[in-house]
């Protein structure tokens, strides 16, 4: 049986843009820095974007209790796993994975500038990072390109660059960017060459201080209810609209071979997210502006996939919904929400199901969405 882990992240090494960033843009590398108290603080593009608390960014391998005291760096709560492609593979071979899927960290909190090339040249060096901790891995990862989604044209060419370089997908924010909803033909550039490559874009958990993608905000109000709250509910606040959007906005009328893939947000609501709107559209479809030619929930299962929590309890369930091939796994490896034991809870959570269906989720269908050969 093949394993193959489809939610497993980089803490980006600290000295990733300085080393891999062209000469003019150097100067402005993202980068960790002391802070005015002591502490760390993480720059991007000139702004302190996290005044401190970096060891969270990881921490999977630190005491839950203790990261956010300043006790860890942010070096701390990177496993050399997450930074280094030999200790990735040892990792796996003791977890008994054959391949992952790899997925940014620092990548996925937000990008304060509106410096375009800045940013293109970000999103640059770190998958030329990318190919390299690939080299180390030859034919066990995946590699999921990042783009500057406010520069279409530019992202455009960056995509079709990592896909000549073996990339296995794209990295798609699950908000309105410049006020444009992921489902919009702003962005039909980028999406007709995956629906060309036959790979994935992948529908990604971010970070966000403001916007679209702050699902919730006015309940984060004093006393907080803390990172239960945050992380339990941030994902699908997240997921449901930006999915929502693909579908109501035509975007799979208009690509219909075109394949995403929901990560770091379960695959449990996909039933419910399905069965709604199916009975909304059937009595308000005529009254929205772009005409839809199949039921909302037949999009989704011929368009879209889910990542499964290691421990979800309606995997079964939405293998029946959506689609024997369209249900995933990952650890969320060494984030401070996911536990270094994911490999095996996730066995437990299919043991009961059928061979078929077990093989299916624990690696069989990675290998077909993602192209790989492990």
């Amino acid at each position: 049986m093949t394993v193959i882990d489809c939610d497993s992240h980089i803490m980006e090494p600290a000295g990733l843009w300085r080393e891999y960033l062209p000469e003019a843009f150097k100067d402005r590398a993202i980068r960790i820095e002391a802070g005015p108290g002591g502490g760390e603080q993480l720059i991007i593009g000139e702004q302190v974007v996290m005044p401190g608390g970096l060891a969270g960014l990881g921490g999977a391998n630190l005491p839950r209790e203790e990261i956010f005291t300043g006790k860890y760096s942010y070096a701390d709560g990177c496993p050399a796993a997450s930074y280094d492609g030999k200790a990735r593979g040892e990792l796996l071979d003791d977890w008994g994975v054959d391949g992952c899927v790899i997925f940014p960290t620092i990548g996925i909190l937000p990008f304060p500038t509106d410096d375009m090339a800045l940013i293109n040249a970000y999103c640059a060096a770190y998958n030329d990072w990318q190919v390299d901790f690939m080299a180390d891995l030859p034919g066990r990862v995946a590699a999921i390109a990042v783009v500057n989604w406010r520069d279409v044209e530019a992202a455009a060419a960056e995509l079709k660059r990592c896909l000549a370089k073996g990339f296995r997908g794209l990295f798609v924010p699950p908000e309105v960017v410049d006020g444009h909803r992921p489902g919009s033909s702003h962005f039909d550039s980028i999406w007709a060459q995956l629906e060309e490559s036959g790979l994935p874009g992948c529908l990604h958990v971010i970070v966000r201080f403001s916007g679209s993608a702050v699902p919730f905000a006015g309940w984060h109000s004093e006393p907080r209810m803390g990172p239960v709250f945050g992380f339990g509910l941030g994902a699908p606040g997240q997921m449901i609209p930006a999915l929502t959007s693909m579908v109501l906005d035509g975007l799979f009328e208009r690509f219909p071979a075109l394949k995403v893939c929901s990560v770091e947000a379960g695959c449990g609501w996909a039933g419910y997210l399905m069965d709604r709107l199916d009975e909304k559209s059937a009595l308000l479809g005529k009254l929205t502006a772009t005409p839809l030619s199949l039921k909302p929930s037949e999009y989704i299962q011929r368009n879209c996939w889910f990542v499964a929590e290691p421990e979800e309890r309606t995997i079964d369930a939405m293998l029946s919904i959506v689609g024997e091939d369209k249900i995933l796994w990952g650890s969320d490896f060494p984030h401070i929400d996911s536990t270094l034991d994911a490999p095996n809870l996730i066995r437990e959570s299919v043991a009961a199901l059928s061979e078929s269906r077990r093989d299916a989720v624990m690696g069989a269908n990675a290998r077909v969405l993602f192209q790989m050969d492990c």
